[in-house]
Order: C-alpha cells, then sequence, then structure tokens
C-alpha cells in the first residue's frame, strides 16, 4: 500500500468515526428532549387546571337571565300576598266569630231574670184542681225556653254539694251546714249559668263554715 492510499484510507477512517460519534450523540440526546417535551406538557396542562380552577371559584357568575329573575320576584310577590290575605281571612273569621259570641251572650244574660221569673212563679202555683191547666201550661213553656236555650249552649252551674269555686260561685254569705263540709256550698241563692265555656252568670251561694 503507496503512502498515498495509507493517507486515504485514514481520512475515511476519521470522517466514519465522526460520523458514528454524531449518531450517537443525537441518540443519546433524544429521550432528554422528549422528557423535557412531556414535562413541558404537564407543566402547561397543571396550569390550565389551576387557572380553569381558579376562574370556578373567583372568576365571575354567569350572568342571570333578566326575563326568569322577572318571573321569579313576580311569583315570590304573588305567595306572599296568597298568604298574607290567607291570614287576614283567618283573622277576620276569629273576630267575627268573637264578636258573634258576644253579642250572642249579652243577649243570652238578659233573658236568665225572665227564667228566674218563671222558676219563681211555678214554685208557688197552687194545686188546685182549677188552676192545674194553667200550670201544666206554663210548665211546658218553661221547658219549651229552656230547651231552647240549652240548645244555644246555654247550661246551669252546679253549685249544692260542690267545694266552692271563685271562677263560677259568688260567695255572699256563709252558713252553719251539717250536710256538707267546710269551704263547701251549702245554699244557691241564684242558679248560675254557663255559655259554652264561659261563665254567663256567676251562681251567688252561701259557702258552710
Amino acid at each position: 500500500m503507496s503512502k498515498k492510499e495509507k493517507e486515504i484510507l485514514e481520512e475515511e477512517l476519521e470522517k466514519d468515526t465522526e460520523v458514528a460519534q454524531e449518531e450517537a450523540e443525537a441518540t443519546t440526546d433524544t429521550p432528554d428532549s422528549e422528557e423535557q417535551t412531556e414535562e413541558n406538557k404537564t407543566e402547561a396542562d397543571a396550569e390550565d387546571k389551576e387557572e380553569s380552577g381558579k376562574k370556578g371559584l373567583f372568576g365571575k357568575k354567569d350572568k342571570k337571565d333578566p326575563l326568569k329573575a322577572k318571573v321569579e320576584e313576580l311569583q315570590d310577590k304573588y305567595m306572599r300576598q296568597v298568604a298574607e290575605f290567607d291570614n287576614f281571612r283567618k283573622r277576620t273569621d276569629k273576630e267575627k266569630a268573637q264578636m258573634f259570641s258576644q253579642g250572642e251572650a249579652s243577649v243570652l244574660e238578659k233573658m236568665l231574670p225572665i227564667l228566674d221569673n218563671f222558676e219563681r212563679g211555678l214554685a208557688t202555683t197552687p194545686e188546685d184542681e182549677s188552676s192545674k191547666a194553667f200550670v201544666d201550661g206554663m210548665n211546658m213553656i218553661y221547658k219549651q225556653f229552656v230547651k231552647q236555650l240549652e240548645d244555644l249552649g246555654v247550661t246551669p252551674i252546679e253549685a249544692v254539694g260542690k267545694e266552692f269555686d271563685p271562677n263560677l260561685h259568688n260567695a255572699v254569705m256563709q252558713v252553719e251546714s251539717e250536710e256538707v263540709e267546710e269551704g263547701y256550698v251549702a245554699q244557691e241563692l241564684q242558679k248560675g249559668y254557663m255559655h259554652h265555656d264561659t261563665v254567663l252568670r256567676h251562681s251567688m251561694v252561701a259557702v258552710a263554715k
């Protein structure tokens, strides 16, 4: 082999060595580049998610439809007015019932003296045959009158033999009694009446001492 051929061979070997080294370096750098690219992509995704989360938490809310908001406002106003009217109706009905009950009680209270006089008159009627028809007629009227009062909710208050109750009885005197204990009603001087759950007139009584 001549010297010149030897030089040419050495040059070709050097070129082949340089090419091999460049290829090896390129192969070695590729994974790093891909890894770097993957890291950059992951960081970009994380930033996008964080930015999206911030927008979700701190971003402006979607603007409400004005028509829908107006409808909701009108519905709320309507429901409030319905509730207020219902409360007004209930309150008015209650007041009417109270006024009616008070008026009825006032009228019935004025009728009690008539009932008292009926009872007094019947207690003093003679028992002879000539007046029997008259007494029977008065008794029928009295019973009809009492029945009508009962239908209106008027009932007599029990007194004699009952423990004195200031809510029902009006004590006007104290008496000695062997029939009832001390503090109990011994005599009823005037009958008392209830109108449903309300005292129409207190019983006038004498209490045993």
